[in-house]
Order: C-alpha cells, then sequence, then structure tokens
C-alpha cells in the first residue's frame, strides 16, 4: 500500500508507555500511518492545521495546561474538520457525543483490530456527515475529447464567481493541463505539486493557486506530462478537503477518463456535469459511462447532463437522444463558434466578453441551478 493510500493518525499524548503502546499496535497496520504524538495539548491546533490528519486521537486524561476535554472543545471551535477519537480507561468513561466533538471512543487496554475498526468507522461516519457542506464541489465531465469540456468548466466557474461565490477552479486534466493552454499560463507557473506533501494550510494556497483576471482562482496541472504520476488519490483527497472549507464552489475541469484519480475527484463531487453532443461516438461513450456509474454505485441524480452545441443536431433528433440516454438532459447550450473560439484564443470567458450572447445566459442558468442544488455525496460503495 502506498503511503499516500493510508489514514494518517495524530495521537495527543503525555504518558510515554501508552504512546508507546499505540506505536506498537499501528507498526503492524500497513493502513494507518501516525504522522506525530503531541504531549502538550497547547501545541495541538497548530500542528494539526499543518499536519491535516484524519483522525485525531487524544488522551481523555492528558494533563498540563489544556487538558484532554478542553483540547476537545478547542478542536471542536477550530473548524479544522477532523474527526476526535478519545481515549480513557474503565474507571473515567466517556460518552460518543459528536456535538461535543467527540466522534468515537476507546477504552484501554484495546487491541488493533479495535484501533483500526474504530478509526475506519469514525472516518467513514466523519465524512458521511459532512459530506455536504457550504461549498459545491462540480466535475465537468466527457466520455470523449473534443466536446467542449474545459471550455465550459471555465466558463461554468466564472460565472459561478459572477453570483458572488468565492469559486475555484481545478485543473483534473493532470497529465495535458488544458487549462494551461486554455489561458495561456507562463509554464513556470505553480501547480498541484507545489502543495507541500505532509503539510497543507490556508495559508499555502496564496502561493500555489494562480489568480484569473476574471476574479476566480486556479489550481493548474503539473507542466509536464509526466509530472502527472507525482499526483496520488491522497493529494486529491487532501486537496478537495482544504478547498472546501475555503471556498463555496470548486469546479473540476476532469479529463475523459476513468482512472483512480478522476474516480477520487468524481467520489468527492456534488454533482457530475457530463458534456454530451449530437455525435455518435460520443453518445455511444455516455450510454457505456452511465452503465459504468451504475456500477459504482452513483445513483442517477449526482449526474446532470449538458448538450453542448444543442442547435447542431447533426441530423438526430432530441427525442432520440433523450431515449439513448434514459431521460432528458438537464441542460443545454447553443453553437456560438465565433464568440466561443474568438474568448479561447484570448483567454477570456465567454460569460464576460459578451454576457448579452444565448450561449452566456444559458451558462448562468447553469450555475444558477448548480449552486441551488444540494445533493449528498455519494461515493463509491
Amino acid at each position: 500500500m502506498s503511503p499516500s493510500d493510508q489514514t494518517r493518525l495524530l495521537l495527543v499524548e503525555d504518558v510515554p508507555q501508552v504512546a508507546q503502546y499505540v506505536r506498537g499496535l499501528l507498526n503492524s497496520q500497513a493502513s494507518m500511518k501516525l504522522v506525530d504524538v503531541i504531549s502538550d495539548g497547547a501545541k495541538v491546533l497548530g500542528q494539526a492545521g499543518q499536519l491535516r490528519p484524519d483522525v485525531i486521537l487524544v488522551d481523555a486524561l492528558l494533563q498540563g495546561r489544556i487538558k484532554g476535554p478542553q483540547l476537545v472543545e478547542q478542536l471542536r471551535q477550530s473548524g479544522l474538520g477532523m474527526p476526535v477519537i478519545m481515549l480513557t480507561v474503565p474507571q473515567q468513561p466517556v460518552t460518543v457525543n459528536a456535538e461535543q466533538g467527540v466522534h468515537g471512543v476507546l477504552t484501554m487496554p484495546f487491541s488493533g483490530y479495535d484501533l483500526v475498526t474504530q478509526v475506519n468507522q469514525v472516518r467513514k461516519d466523519y465524512l458521511e456527515a459532512n459530506s455536504v457542506g457550504a461549498s459545491r464541489v462540480i466535475s465537468v465531465f466527457a466520455p470523449k475529447g473534443g466536446v467542449g469540456k474545459t471550455t465550459i468548466a471555465f466558463n461554468l466557474a466564472c460565472a459561478i464567481g459572477q453570483l458572488d461565490q468565492r469559486t475555484v477552479l481545478i485543473d483534473g486534466s493532470l497529465q495535458f493541463g488544458d487549462l494551461r493552454s486554455l489561458l495561456k499560463v507562463p509554464a513556470d507557473a505553480p501547480s498541484i505539486l507545489d502543495l507541500p506533501t505532509d503539510r497543507i494550510a490556508e495559508s499555502d494556497l496564496q502561493d500555489v493557486l494562480w489568480r484569473d483576471p476574471s476574479g476566480i482562482d486556479i489550481l493548474l496541472a503539473p507542466p509536464r506530462m509526466e509530472m502527472a504520476e507525482m499526483v496520488t488519490t491522497r493529494d486529491v483527497d487532501k486537496v478537495l478537503s482544504l478547498l472546501r472549507r475555503v471556498y463555496q464552489a470548486i469546479v473540476i475541469d476532469m479529463s475523459p477518463a476513468v482512472s483512480d484519480l478522476n474516480l477520487a475527484f468524481l467520489d468527492a463531487s456534488d454533482t457530475i456535469v457530463e458534456i454530451v453532443t449530437y455525435d455518435s461516438t460520443t453518445i455511444h461513450n455516455t450510454i457505456a459511462l452511465a452503465d459504468t456509474f451504475r456500477v459504482i454505485g452513483y445513483p442517477a441524480t449526482k449526474v446532470q447532463y449538458l448538450v453542448n452545441r444543442a442547435d447542431s443536431s447533426g441530423g438526430i433528433r432530441a427525442d432520440d437522444l433523450a431515449r439513448a440516454l434514459g431521460r432528458r438532459p438537464e441542460h443545454s447550450i447553443p453553437s456560438d463558434g465565433l464568440l466561443v473560439v474568438q474568448s479561447n484564443n484570448e483567454g477570456l470567458p465567454f460569460v464576460l466578453a459578451n454576457p448579452g450572447a444565448q450561449i452566456s445566459q444559458d451558462v448562468v442558468k447553469i450555475a444558477t441551478v448548480l449552486m441551488a442544488t444540494r445533493q449528498p455525496v455519494a461515493a463509491r460503495r
């Protein structure tokens, strides 16, 4: 198992024997990694913000200036978004109360199995309970290239930004960096690889995100193809977790593939906007992808179809497309080759270059609908 796929734990423990006991249990658990042991409760908030652990273990009997229960309350109020498991003894029982910041309890002595089971359950429950928050994650996806996906993702993000929503656009085309090309970004501009591997804080974003003149922030793909292999699913999880706390809208321009990295993006998405055109190959691939999504466990409501170039049917009727998809597409935008090509050549969003155009108005309408939609994230089962 790659270290990037491990569940990362932070232990707050001032008794060396207990800390060593937990270390010993985790030595044989390849799925988990102990990122640090902190004995001083006063240092936990700062370190947790830097280390970004998945779960924090706190000794209920922690001594010092900040006691265990007090630390749990501080973590709850901090908004770091990390579940807490309290370690205790039979003589000092602790009650699980997520509203008070206690998401799980382990009573000593406990086995490695007890530890792994509790951590996994607490993490799963916490992610499910917090999957819908103030932010929205929207993936723009297509099972075939050449359908206008990147242009739509860029303009959709800009349209959401115009709704007074703090918006970030992620270049999920990690190998080819489609947004780098579209926006004519310098080759030395920072990318997702410039985020620290183990320590990601909100302050780190300022030096990594590209600020577009349209007002949105962009997390770029690596500058060279081979660098895409350096991005792991664990990196995707960490980045999205952080961006959810900072932005109201996260738009992801996906690459046309069903890979582990793309599934990490899709799993975390509230809505998948799937681009389809009146093209037989695109329609065939879209149907095949729908079958894959059903096998994965995504509900049909997680996907919303957007017909691009809807006024260029190429002889395929709208009813035939709806019949092939099993439902009518939720959205559509017309062709406007002159505006779109000119805007792309200038690296500008057409929704701002000509907001009165029908295509611009349709994209703004889609943005409004997507931001008003509230549905739980459906991860793979």
